[in-house]
């Protein structure tokens, strides 16, 4: 069961000639399971993120279209296939056109190099980081695309608050999988899943099991969530502020791209994550060997898309001078401490003192930033007075 969908591409590639034939197809086959697996991961999320909103809000999620309000998904679809493409007058045509489609192709590249089960990455090579980080970097260009032609000044504005948050966010995120690929020594995806395979005991050796790694694991949340703007993070969009940001003029099937962009961007970043923290396919334990790799790799991407949902029904936006401060001052050296954190691990003898050594090396900052972040407020006790 572990290998049937690798055997079954297998099969498929050796009923068309050798040579180019069966490259062609292979690549075809990989890419058609990319945008249906992850296209229906995303109609998924989308229905259980409304619920669960609505769950922790103490409301009614979706419940009317199909049984549990399961079909809303496709609802929702055919209403953006037959909503109106509304586009300015002044707008620049073919940017304003090209930039949804310039957010959607780089997530789904930076997919390919993530292994989604044993044997089951896509595109395998030795720069595969390197590669996500890449093509990744692109989605930038096309919230810029999109805020500059609408010809918007609301959409300028969502744009450059946009691009400032995750060019600040995306040098913690590469910095905390630094720390990884140092370890590993490779920038392979799949060299860095098997470099956490084994047990001692029943205890997996994950990265996020050590002292930088578990740092660099918030860490890389944390960024990927202002990344992927999920709250608290999602500035770029603040209704009250800018009227929805960067997208304000688009409507119908293209407001619809950047919304499965900013979802598969979501899946990307979470899918990394797991490939560099948290043992990519390798069971927990392992007695639960046994169950298909690509079971682990999903079951840990529902898991860590529950705690995005979670944050977002539960901590309010922030302003932006906190959300710039946060990723300058707090973010930036922690990442940093934390590379060296990741040089002492790997140079000091296995031991109990190794693990007090980078434990204290990590929180010891930690603790000393954010007291300092914290008496930089000036923040006075409040006093409440009510009317009598």
């Amino acid at each position: 069961m572990d290998q049937i969908f690798v055997n079954l591409k297998d099969w498929l590639v050796a009923l068309f000639p050798a040579g180019r034939q069966q490259e062609l197809v292979s690549a075809l086959i990989s890419v058609a399971a990319l945008i249906g697996t992850f296209a229906g991961l995303f109609a998924l999320t989308t229905v259980l993120e409304r619920k669960g909103l609505g769950r922790i809000q103490n409301r009614y999620g979706p419940n009317r279209v199909g049984p549990y309000g399961i079909l809303q998904p496709m609802a929702d679809g055919l209403k953006a296939l037959t909503k109106e493409d509304v586009v300015p007058r002044s707008a620049d045509q073919v940017v304003h056109f090209l930039a949804p489609l310039v957010l959607v192709a780089p997530v789904f590249l930076a997919l390919a190099v993530v292994p989604m089960g044993r044997n089951m990455a896509a595109v395998d090579f030795d720069a595969g980081i390197l590669f996500f980080f890449a093509v990744g970097a692109a989605t930038e260009l096309s919230v810029f695309m999109a805020g500059w032609s609408s010809r918007n000044k609301y959409s300028l504005l969502g744009a450059m608050r946009a691009i400032a948050q995750m060019i600040s966010y995306e040098v913690p995120l590469i910095l905390s999988s630094l720390a990884v690929i140092m370890i590993a020594g490779s920038l392979s995806a799949v060299t860095i899943v098997e470099k956490q395979a084994g047990y001692s005991g029943l205890i997996p050796h994950w990265f996020v099991l050590t002292p930088w790694g578990f740092a660099g694991f918030i860490l890389f949340m944390i960024a990927a969530a202002a990344e992927s703007n999920r709250s608290p993070f999602d500035l770029p969009e603040g209704e009250s502020e800018i009227i929805a940001g960067y997208y304000i003029e688009y409507s119908g099937f293209k407001f619809a791209l950047f919304f499965l962009g900013e979802y598969i961007g979501l899946f990307a970043a979470s899918g990394l994550a797991i490939t560099l923290f948290l043992g990519g396919w390798n069971a927990p334990f392992p007695f639960l060997t046994w169950i298909p790799s690509y079971v682990w790799f999903f079951g840990k991407l529902l898991a860590l898309i529950a705690v995005f949902i979670w944050v977002r029904g539960t901590l309010p936006r922030l302003r932006m001078d906190q959300l710039m401060n946060f990723a300058w001052k707090f973010m930036l050296p922690m990442a940093l401490i934390n590379l060296l954190t990741a040089g002492v691990w790997h140079f000091t003898p296995p031991g109990l003192a190794r693990w007090i050594i980078c434990a204290l090396l990590v929180f010891g900052p930690y603790v000393a930033l954010g007291r300092t972040l914290f008496e930089s407020k000036k923040l006075a006790k409040r006093t409440y007075s009510y009317a009598e």
